[in-house]
């Protein structure tokens, strides 16, 4: 399964819109910049927040106070780089320029009483056994990183309006040229127009890419990722459309075909804008509400909210909320593609769910007046009757869909009807053309009907998003492709007109591949779902103090999180195994541990899909406490490694260790700590720590090779980093 940070077929297929690269007038990594220092600064303020919660009368070693000192001063260095870019943005814009520079002044304020007040050489408290008492001005410290944190978090919201202004000015710009490309009327001056037109859109697709790696809700990515894709296929079809509209004025369909780009464009560049500015428009659909999926699991969580009370909602509403599902069913139902088995089937469960559902409501209306152990268990079996029905009607719909989109993809693989009408075109054929036409549209029909099913049956909100792009796209794509036929049959020998329908059926053949991807990513994910239960039920049967309590079955949106963690966990083996290639010496110690841990993580990866040596999660908490010591001799050897640097390089280096370290006892914590039954809630926080520790072993790596090439080329010779006098401090 593909985890790319769009939807199938949605995430760039261009240089331009796939990179998502900075690149935008402003700086060049403005959002990057602010973005690495923040997580720098935060981590740092952290720790100091811990430091002063210890007890005020706790004695500090030299060496701890060694410590905390580099902590404050870290923490003011990291302030100071902060500042400078938030200077930086704010001489670029005026308008913000007073609010960001007062944010810069508390934040450098507040670094430099941090440092000050962890500074060893003002402390003069000695006491009689050698050891110092540190934060005497306790409230001090508290009061700079409430301030720090603050005038960062003001700094980083202004910084934000001023991307999104940026966005919103490329997108003025784009708009302004478009509306002058609709109206030129000479190759020369469309020439001209179009190559400032598409200056512009490669700095709006920086702006876009750079905005759409930021976002953190998986919805408004997809979102995003779709708008990008239909603006960067769109820009091929301007060009020839227009081209073909400038060779033929007076022809209809060309004209046509062309206000159908610049529509579908203008269309798209508002819904960044929406994006960015999350902004809905009035009267959008939120899409959840038309998905079968989530309906059922919606209506799942209510039904079974009944075990802990009686009287959460009332029957009438539970009857409709199931009635709204089962009408969205008619879209399976009512349509001319499914086939007879799978209608029948569909509406046998459909009148299953409607009568346990009042046989639920039944024993539910006794439940509430007599509180007996047997009212609570019919209700319990009527509970799990309802679910089970819902189960398979889910099973049979995503059958059906699947189905019919493989077969429907398969039968079209050759793409016949294209190229009939590119030879009736060039033929100049107007009755075949009619013929084939009429044909494409039929086709088109059946492929918006398709992505309409595998929507309801998708399982996530990203991918229902790909399905509605895909949907849109066929319906709007089809119809260009008639006009641009009809504009070459009347002109059969315009080479341009022949550009510009090939031009449009290689989009067509482009999202027919696209969903190929889709439903590979849908089938994959509901395997993978139904494998994670099979797992969690098996490990759950084998564990014996489990044996009297109840299964703790995920319900699907733990089992998309697992997977969707599972999934990243395996791109950052990916990554550390790159990262360790790059070492000559592969017997190094921290290779070693890194290509232990990465290893290890990748066994990990393969148990949320059903894979690998890991059968049970009692094997994978024993392999994780196994990957948190290993952690653990890493930075021992990293930190042993920092002696031989320099003083900036060596805070630059413990920094990254001091991240690394809590992580790894957090996580010998989690695999310890007894959640009873608990145990999908035990794997899902175990999994997040340990891709947490990839990401920062990933950056480990990077960072003590590129330092131990500079301490080499420093030394005119190889240093080696993991002798044993070096792990005795020497060098």
């Amino acid at each position: 399964m593909a985890a790319s940070p769009g939807p199938a077929g949605v995430g760039g297929a261009g240089a331009v819109y796939g990179s998502g690269s900075s690149g935008f007038a402003l700086d060049s990594g403005l959002e990057i910049k602010t973005r690495s220092v923040e997580q720098t600064l935060l981590p740092l303020v952290s720790q100091i927040t811990t430091l002063i919660n210890h007890k005020d009368n706790t004695k500090k070693s030299d060496k701890t106070l060694q410590a905390i000192q580099r902590v404050g001063q870290a923490v003011n260095l990291a302030v100071g780089r902060f500042v400078k870019v938030g200077e930086a943005i704010a001489n670029e814009n005026w308008d913000l320029k007073e609010e960001i520079n007062i944010a810069c002044i508390e934040a450098k304020q507040a670094g430099e009483t941090i440092a000050a007040l962890t500074d060893i050489t003002n402390l003069n408290y000695l006491e009689s056994d050698g050891q110092i008492t540190i934060f005497t001005d306790k409230t001090g410290v508290i009061k700079a990183a409430r301030l720090l944190l603050s005038s960062v978090t003001k700094v980083l919201l202004l910084a934000d309006r001023v991307v999104i202004k940026q966005i919103i000015t490329s997108r003025n710009k784009v708009l302004a040229t478009m509306e002058r490309l609709e109206k030129v009327n000479s190759f020369q001056e469309f020439v001209q127009i179009f190559s400032q037109f598409g200056n512009e859109m490669v700095e709006f697709a920086h702006l876009s890419g750079d905005r759409q790696n930021d976002l953190k809700d998986e919805k408004k990515k997809a979102k995003m990722a779709a708008a990008r894709a239909v603006l960067e296929k769109c820009t091929m079809m301007l060009l020839t459309a227009s081209k073909t509209c400038l060779r033929h004025p007076n022809c209809e369909s060309a004209h046509k075909n062309k206000e159908g780009v610049f529509d579908r464009m203008k269309v798209a560049l508002d819904k960044v804008i929406e994006i960015v500015t999350d902004c809905k428009p009035n009267g959008e659909t939120d899409i959840s509400s038309i998905s079968i999926f989530t309906g059922i699991k919606e209506f799942k969580m209510n039904i079974e909210a009944l075990r802990e009370n009686l009287y959460f909602q009332s029957k009438e509403n539970l009857s409709v909320t199931l009635e709204v599902i089962l009408e969205r069913t008619e879209d399976f139902t009512d349509s001319a593609y499914t086939s007879h088995e799978h209608r029948e089937r569909i509406l046998e469960l459909s009148t299953q769910a409607r009568m346990e559902l009042q046989q639920l409501i039944s024993v539910w209306i006794q439940a509430q007046s007599k509180k007996t152990k047997s009212i609570a268990e019919e209700l319990e079996l009527s509970i799990l009757k309802i679910s089970h029905s819902l189960n398979e009607l889910k099973k049979e719909l995503h059958s059906t869909a699947t189905q019919l989109a493989a077969d429907l993809l398969k039968y079209h693989a050759d793409h016949v009807v294209l190229k009939a009408l590119k030879l009736t075109g060039v033929e100049g054929n107007l009755e075949a053309l009619a013929e084939y036409a009429c044909k494409l549209s039929e086709q088109k029909e059946q492929l918006v009907e398709t992505c309409r099913l595998l929507r309801h049956i998708s399982g996530t909100e990203p991918l229902e998003i790909t399905c509605i792009h895909a949907e849109e796209t066929f319906q709007v794509t089809g119809q260009q492709i008639i006009s641009a036929a009809e504009t070459l049959t009347l002109h059969p020998s315009s080479k341009i007109a022949k550009e510009n329908l090939d031009v449009f059926c290689e989009a067509w053949e482009s999202q027919i591949s696209d969903m190929s991807t889709l439903l590979r990513e849908i089938n994959d994910f509901n395997v993978l779902l139904f494998k994670i239960i099979l797992i969690f039920l098996l490990s759950q049967k084998n564990n014996a103090n489990l044996k009297s309590l109840k299964p703790d079955k995920p319900d699907s949106e733990e089992q998309a999180k697992i997977a969707k963690l599972g999934l990243k966990l395996g791109l950052l083996t990916s990554d550390a195994d790159c990262e360790i290639e790059k070492w000559e010496d592969q017997e190094n110690e921290i290779v070693q541990y890194g290509r232990n841990m990465s290893s290890m993580a990748y066994s990990l990866y393969l148990f949320t899909r059903g894979e690998g040596p890991l059968k049970t999660s009692q094997d994978l908490i024993h392999q994780l406490e196994v990957f948190a010591a290993e952690g653990l001799k890493l930075t021992s050897s990293v930190q042993a490694f920092s002696k031989q640097l320099k003083d900036d390089d060596k805070l630059m280096l413990l920094l990254e260790i001091n991240k690394l370290i809590p992580l790894c006892h957090q996580l010998q914590t989690v695999t310890k700590t007894s959640l009873q039954n608990k145990i999908f809630l035990k794997v899902d926080k175990c999994i997040t720590k340990t891709r947490s520790m990839m990401a920062l072993l990933v950056q480990l790596l990077s960072l003590c090779y590129k330092l131990l090439k500079k301490l080499q080329m420093e030394n005119n010779g190889w240093v080696s980093v993991t002798n044993k006098d070096t792990m005795d401090g020497k060098t």
